[in-house]
């Protein structure tokens, strides 16, 4: 396996190959003393470290004291590591591309993880691609490219290699589409996990321990114990090494009536939902009417035209003439239209001079509403602030790949969402205008510009910039803002993330804190994708990753010929639903599509399509693999 990449998914990545699925890796990194740009990764870990040793001090506790982490990536047992700025066909052909079954490229820059998959392809028709792509339209595209020059070159029309005996698909992936879910479910009171692809929709939630005399509800099945220290304000959120008193992936029936005082994770849903909500084609640049004027405004227009309606009825009833004449009449008399009612009778002329007066009142009213039209598809393409009053919102800090996404799966959920970010192009501001979402430019950590984004008022903070200390100082001060707030913190280093966990959740025992770390969400869907296998998506079970898949039957020994019941895998996997479409019905299954209520008798034949849960080191054994012992958990 070969991994190319400059920041910590390429790492993590890497390290998720050695240690569940046990493959020797080649990782080509670019050189941590490059003055050009150092790596990501290597600044990160150096912020972080020093920032870790301050915090875990702040709650009397050592990550082991005496060492440092390093700067720049190290070789593991199994790992092979190359220097190079540029990908080229020779580091390319040096890191083994001709020989190895599968390379993933996972580059910030679509454009050089395109150009060395285009590069890979020629010199290996064969090899199992994997690319991280932001642009999702290109990536489609792409994908269809490169199959297509693996079916020329391996005389497969398929595309995929499989009449030779190879796999040379080619999985555009995007590590912000894998996370962005988990990040925007978390900020959210009482929304679930979701896992949405292709259609389908996973749901699960996450719930407290049943308080004396009552009963959990079990939902369709249960996911995960979460730790036993969930409930201890210097717990450790399910770091790895707990043992024990850790999170337990896919318990059985046993193991959750043994659980007693733990929360849980449960499956609530399992559908096809449809494709996800775009934002709405060409919202944005065309305004509702509604959104065209204000409030006031709108209020001031509807009272002069129930005054028009008004003086009309009152013409027509003294003067008795037609109805419409009556109204014509009155428009006459409110332009100023010359028609003196000389000679007419006292109530006549009494009302033209109240319609006049109208008149003069309605010409401001209509100039306003001219100028404040014009003024909103004027600042259409531009940033909104955020409306007096607002509250309950979400603050979203960092408009990049990840805070872009995050801000889609919010506005999908109409959540009200304000955004904060520094630079002014981001591209994350192009969509924060087609969503019309308010947004401060202004560096976070200066002064009153969370105040700017109504963060006292605000339901949860999330900190998703690519700075930890960034994101840390942030979270800190709202927290002095509003001791209650919800905050989540996208932080890089796994050690870093939990000290600063234990330490707010102790001075905020009453708060809702969590931290998050992208490659960490992101890195099993990549592994698995090299692995041949379709990763519809992932949630976060306090520090550990719970996957949901989608495979085939056939050549399964663990799947094929077994009930549902055998086929479970308590702490490895579970079979969640069965795909029915195209297959004819049976006495279990009647009908077609996504079935979840199957009988824990019905028999898996080679045929189906399954959609199953497991962990990272259950799908590594699904697959024939023999994980590595190491320091990571499932």
């Amino acid at each position: 396996m070969v991994v190319c990449g400059d920041d910590g998914l390429a790492h993590r990545l890497a390290a998720e190959l050695r240690h569940v699925y046990g493959e020797h890796v080649t990782l080509v990194v670019p050189p941590s003393e490059a003055t050009a740009g150092p790596p990501v990764v290597g600044r990160a870990r150096a912020a972080s470290t020093a920032l870790r040793d301050r915090v875990t001090a702040a709650v009397g506790r050592t990550n082991g004291a005496g060492t440092t982490t390093p700067t720049g990536p190290q070789p593991a047992r199994g790992e092979r590591v190359l220097e190079a700025n540029q990908v080229t066909e020779a580091l390319l052909a040096e890191a083994g591309v001709e020989r190895a079954a599968a390379l993933a490229l996972v580059y910030e820059d679509d454009e050089t993880n395109i150009r060395a998959a285009l590069t890979a392809r020629r010199l290996n028709p064969r090899l199992r691609l994997v690319l991280r792509l932001y642009n999702r339209r290109l990536g489609q595209h792409i994908e269809e490219l490169l199959d297509q020059a693996a079916a020329l070159a391996t005389g497969d029309g398929s595309g995929s290699g499989a009449g030779a005996g190879f796999d040379a698909s080619t999985t555009v992936l995007s590590d912000a589409d894998t996370a962005a879910p988990a990040l925007a479910a978390t900020a959210i009171t009482g929304t679930s996990k979701v896992v949405q692809t292709d259609g389908l929709l996973l749901r699960a939630v996450e719930r407290p321990p049943p308080q004396p005399g009552q009963v959990a509800v079990p939902g369709l099945a249960t996911l995960a114990l979460l730790s036993a220290t969930s409930s201890d304000p210097a717990g450790a959120d399910g770091s790895e090494g707990m043992g024990e008193q850790g999170p337990r992936l896919l318990p059985d029936a046993a193991a959750v009536a043994a659980a007693t005082g733990r929360g849980t994770v449960v499956l609530e849903q399992v559908s096809y939902a449809g494709p996800s909500l775009s934002g709405g084609r060409g919202r944005g640049v065309v305004p509702a009417f509604s959104s065209l004027f204000s409030r006031r405004l709108r209020w001031s227009l509807a009272g002069m035209v129930g005054c028009v309606v008004a003086l009309a009825v009152a013409l027509w009833l003294v003067t008795g003439i037609h109805p419409l004449g009556a109204f014509y009449l009155t428009l006459l008399d409110l332009f100023a239209i010359d028609d003196p009612a000389i000679g007419a009778p006292l109530g006549r002329q009494i009302l033209q001079l109240l319609s006049g007066l109208v008149g003069l009142l309605l010409l401001p009213v209509l100039l306003a509403a001219v100028l404040e039209g014009l003024g909103t598809f004027r600042t259409a393409s531009a940033l909104r602030k955020p409306p007096r009053g607002l509250s309950g919102h979400v603050v979203l800090l960092g408009l990049g790949k990840i805070g872009t996404r995050v801000l889609t799966r919010l506005r999908e959920l109409n959540i009200p969402v304000v955004c904060v970010e520094a630079d002014p192009e981001a591209r994350g501001l192009a969509t924060a205008r087609r969503l019309r979402v308010p947004v401060i430019l202004g560096d976070v950590t200066q002064e009153g510009v969370l105040e700017a984004a109504k963060v006292h008022r605000a339901s949860a903070l999330l900190a998703v910039t690519s700075a930890d200390t960034t994101n840390l100082e942030a979270v800190l001060y709202a927290r002095s803002v509003r001791p209650d707030l919800r905050v989540v913190l996208r932080l890089y280093d796994d050690d870093f993330a939990t000290a600063v966990y234990r330490t707010l959740r102790a001075a905020h025992p009453g708060a809702l804190t969590r931290s998050r770390s992208v490659s960490h969400l992101a890195a099993p869907a990549f592994a698995g994708a090299m692995m041949g296998r379709q990763i519809l998506g992932a949630i976060p079970v306090e520090r550990r990753v719970l996957l949901f898949a989608a495979m085939r039957v056939a050549g399964h020994p663990h799947l094929e010929g077994k009930t549902l019941a055998e086929a479970f895998q308590a702490g490895s996997w579970r079979v969640l639903a069965l795909d029915t479409a195209g297959r004819e019905a049976t006495e279990d299954v009647r009908g077609a599509g996504l079935v979840w209520d199957l009988p824990d008798t019905y028999v898996l034949r080679g045929s189906d399509r399954v959609v199953l849960a497991a962990t990272r080191r259950g799908l590594a054994e699904l697959l024939g693999r023999r994980p590595r012992s190491g320091p990571r958990g499932a």
